[in-house]
């Protein structure tokens, strides 16, 4: 299985929507070129993911909201293949959503503020902390763009030819749920024999992710025969995958693909910035017109965007909780 390279800039809107198509119905990754998110804006995400994962664990501990799923989550927190691990992924994470204020925070929808690292958390100055800030805020912007750019491709490949609708979805993304989450793996061997995995196999939860990556290998995907494959590094490019909601809403059609992270011996440290980006919260994800008729019944039964996240989240975190299950 090779990976497909689609780019922005050298086609038409129907050779994109195409490519994208293909791609996502053989193999439900692809990487993305020519997205015209600046160089240096990407490099300036790693540089400060860093900084921020350099700190004393002490001081990211404090730095968390498991009721929100905001900010940072320690080494061993996430299990994504509970059968086969015999303890949580080997990586640190840190959450950062969708900006709203406490007067209007609403936890059982995952809205509210972030937890953004200042002077009196952690040893980073004012001016650190702002730069923090001001870049993942930029970096959130120019992710929803290409992100919806996309989903207005893959618009067009699940319209017909001759009533293709750019805007299927728009109605869905109007108030779109996005989170960066930046990870930090050990430079700690995988052994997948016995149970331990750098970022355990697991198919994403939602409809659309981005994924930046440093110049460390280690992200795997699982072919149709349950063979392995790497997704080498490339440079300015995103991997992109659909997940698990887009594979409802096609009814099977475009694959949600198991992948995995796997440490080989002598790595070192790896960082990599996956972007999720999810329907409205209310969104009612069933199956498209056009993916369904009485030959081929629709798979899934419909579910709100927001239910299938929070039972995602519930399943694969040790530290989440909601408002409503919090034990005081």
């Amino acid at each position: 299985m090779s990976i497909p390279t689609i780019s922005l800039n050298c086609a038409s809107q129907e050779e994109i929507a195409s490519s994208l198509r293909e791609a996502c119905i053989n193999v439900g990754f692809f990487y993305l070129e020519n997205h015209s998110i600046p160089q240096n804006l990407l490099d300036n995400v790693f540089t400060q993911s860093e900084q921020l994962f350099a700190l004393p664990m002490e001081q990211k501990l404090e730095l968390s909201d498991s009721v929100l799923t905001r900010g940072y989550t320690r080494f061993g927190e996430e299990t994504l293949d509970p059968i086969n691990q015999v303890r949580g992924d080997t990586k640190e994470g840190y959450y950062i959503g969708d900006e709203v204020d406490v007067q209007h925070m609403d936890p059982k929808r995952l809205k509210g503020p972030n937890v953004w690292p200042t002077p009196s958390s952690c040893s980073m100055t004012d001016e650190k902390c702002r730069l923090f800030r001001d870049t993942m805020e930029r970096y959130r912007g120019e992710a929803i763009r290409v992100c919806m750019e996309l989903v207005r491709y893959f618009a067009i490949s699940l319209t017909s030819a001759n009533r293709t609708n750019p805007h299927l979805f728009d109605e869905y993304f109007s108030e779109p749920s996005t989170f960066i989450r930046l990870l930090h793996y050990s430079a700690e061997e995988s052994a997948p024999s016995e149970g331990l995995y750098a970022c355990g196999a697991h198919s994403d939860y939602g409809m659309l992710t981005l994924l930046l990556t440093d110049d460390n290998p280690g992200l795997q995907i699982q072919t149709k025969d349950g063979i392995w494959v790497d997704v080498p590094p490339k440079k300015g490019a995103f991997v992109v995958n659909i997940g698990d909601m887009f594979e409802r809403w096609t009814n099977g059609l475009f694959k949600s693909t198991i992948h995995r992270v796997i440490t080989p011996k002598g790595a070192k440290e790896r960082y990599s910035v996956p972007f999720f980006f999810e329907p409205n919260f209310d969104a009612l994800v069933e199956c498209l017109d056009s993916c369904c008729n009485k030959d081929n019944r629709a798979k899934y039964p419909p579910i709100t965007a927001g239910q299938h996240l929070l039972n995602m989240y519930a399943s694969t975190h040790a530290d989440f909780t909601t408002s409503s299950t919090k034990k005081t």
